[in-house]
């Protein structure tokens, strides 16, 4: 299977809310389109960047129509598909009215309930039999509080080699990911779900990254990966990943996608700072240390 229309640059679309916290759909489109025509190769609906632990059903599916009609395939859109309830993410996948027009689900390893490595095998294999569409597993033990260790990641690759076609790992763990990258099948997608080591995953082969910052300076986040996937020695990117040093912190300290929409309200003061509790705006230290920092 030919993944190479997620390689590069994907962005983990935030979700803008009005004052009285209802979804800002006017822009949600303002913001779709300034991805687009600054660049990035692909985007994510409704990640954790998306605040959707806090959106109801009908929300949800509102906004995958809304982002696919906005988006009107320009790029390719993925889906997050994720939770510790396997059996509601079926029933999720098969009553998602438009889930076959997205190129493929994101799907989280389930947290809380903290499943064994046999558990998270059993869990994605089903959902890779019930998806009409490829499955992007996401690996985040910081949120889920278990590890998906390498073996189940490509037990899970090569027992479904046209379905399960890559992984984000938002590990941390340059080992365990330089260890996906060299035993994974071939056309495995290794995608970098931290903005700062995506320069890294990919000076050892990876293939990208799912980003937050990309919300904010696609142009320039898009071109700094581009550089590195097209550069054999990674050099040329490394001025440009530099220059984002100071983001990486400051967009984290708060908590994602706190930092983001502060920054985003920065550069589009349309982008209002709500969120939804639990989550709070970023504070008042954060947000001035973020004005110094613009480019």
């Amino acid at each position: 299977m030919d993944n190479s229309n997620l390689r590069g640059m994907g962005v983990a679309l935030t979700t803008p809310f009005n004052d009285d916290l209802s979804i800002d759909y006017d822009t949600l489109d303002f913001h779709i389109d300034y991805l687009i025509e600054q660049g990035v190769d692909y985007i994510v609906a409704l990640g954790t960047t998306a605040e959707t632990p806090t959106l109801t059903p009908d929300e949800k599916m509102e906004l995958e129509s809304r982002i696919l009609d906005r988006v009107a395939g320009r790029v390719p859109v993925v889906v997050g598909v994720g939770g510790n309830n396997t059996s509601a993410l079926i029933r999720e996948l098969a009553s998602t009215p438009r889930i076959r027009e997205f190129a493929a689900i994101l799907s989280v390893v389930p947290y809380y309930n903290k499943p064994t490595q046999e558990g998270m095998y059993r869990h994605f294999s089903a959902i890779a039999e019930a998806s009409p569409i490829p499955v992007i597993l996401y690996n985040i033990p910081g949120r889920s509080g278990v590890n998906m260790e390498v073996d189940t990641v490509m037990r899970l690759a090569r027992q479904y080699p046209d379905k399960i076609i890559g992984i984000k790992e938002a590990s941390g763990n340059m080992d365990q990911i330089r260890l996906v990258i060299t035993r994974r099948p071939k056309g495995f997608l290794v995608l970098s779900g931290d903005d700062s080591l995506a320069h890294n995953v990919i000076g050892h082969g990876g293939d990208g990254v799912i980003s937050v910052i990309g919300n904010a300076y696609p142009k320039e986040f898009t071109r700094m990966i581009r550089l590195s996937l097209n550069d054999e020695t990674h050099t040329s990117a490394t001025p440009l990943h530099q220059r984002f040093s100071a983001f990486y912190t400051l967009l984290f300290k708060d908590g994602n996608p706190a930092g983001i929409k502060c920054l985003l309200h920065h550069l589009f003061p349309r982008y209002k700072e709500v969120l939804r509790l639990p989550l709070v705006p970023a504070s008042d230290t954060t947000r001035d240390a973020m004005s110094h920092e613009l480019l």
